[in-house]
């Protein structure tokens, strides 16, 4: 994931840097850590890779997370469905979950990016969602919603699912460019900037990769 203050800005799967072999072990780890207590239902148990694969146990989250549409777009699987179908006892479907896909995650924010992602609440004047093949949108907001300064600022999610990451990316900066939300700022100019950072494309890059990464200037499209 990119991250930003540890909030996430993007996240993808399968992610470049694993290899199968950590998958695995992190996978077995994180069943071995659920079984321990016995646990039901959705939940994430989060790791912290070092540069040499090494992995670390950082917490378990007994919830759904914001970017479990990743999961669910490349395995095929409705998460929230499942979740609620072993609430009420009924056995979990078994199935494979074994990434067949990549898919790439963009949360929208409603902040200015290029002026130190301040939050940019308001009315939405105008409202263009993307769409196509292997894109989806996740989202509550509408041309005429009022976004208030009170809550978090994340106001979609845009998921591109694709055969491979490169085109994975070629489908975000695609969506991205149809992406169309006036009366407020919003975070798509940066995630622009971002499918086409060497670094992001070649998938080298850690958690610290914003404290380098420079935004430019605002484009005429972008005013």
């Amino acid at each position: 994931s990119i991250q930003r203050r540890h909030q996430k800005l993007t996240e993808e799967t399968p992610s470049p840097f694993m290899t199968d072999e950590l998958r695995q072990r992190m996978g077995e780890a994180a069943v071995k850590a659920a079984e321990s207590i016995k646990y039901e239902g959705a939940g994430t148990v989060e790791f912290l890779v070092d540069k040499h694969r090494n992995f670390y146990f950082m917490e378990m989250n007994t919830r759904i997370q914001v970017e479990h549409p990743i999961t669910e777009q490349v395995i095929d699987y409705d998460l929230i469905k499942e979740q609620i179908l072993v609430a009420a006892g009924v056995p979990i479907s078994g199935r494979n979950y074994t990434p067949k896909l990549h898919a790439i995650e963009c949360r929208i924010n409603a902040e200015d990016p290029f002026n130190d992602f301040r939050p940019s609440p308001g009315r939405i004047t105008a409202f263009h969602a993307p769409g196509g093949f292997g894109v989806r949108l996740d989202t509550h907001v509408y041309a005429g919603y009022t976004i208030p300064p009170n809550y978090d600022s994340m106001i979609a999610k845009l998921i591109t699912t694709a055969q491979t990451r490169e085109e994975a990316i070629a489908k975000m900066k695609r969506a991205l460019d149809e992406f169309v939300v006036e009366g407020i700022k919003t975070t798509i100019p940066f995630h622009k900037q971002l499918m086409d950072h060497p670094d992001y494309i070649a998938g080298n890059y850690t958690t610290k990769f914003m404290e380098d990464f420079v935004i430019q200037p605002k484009g005429e499209d972008e005013e």
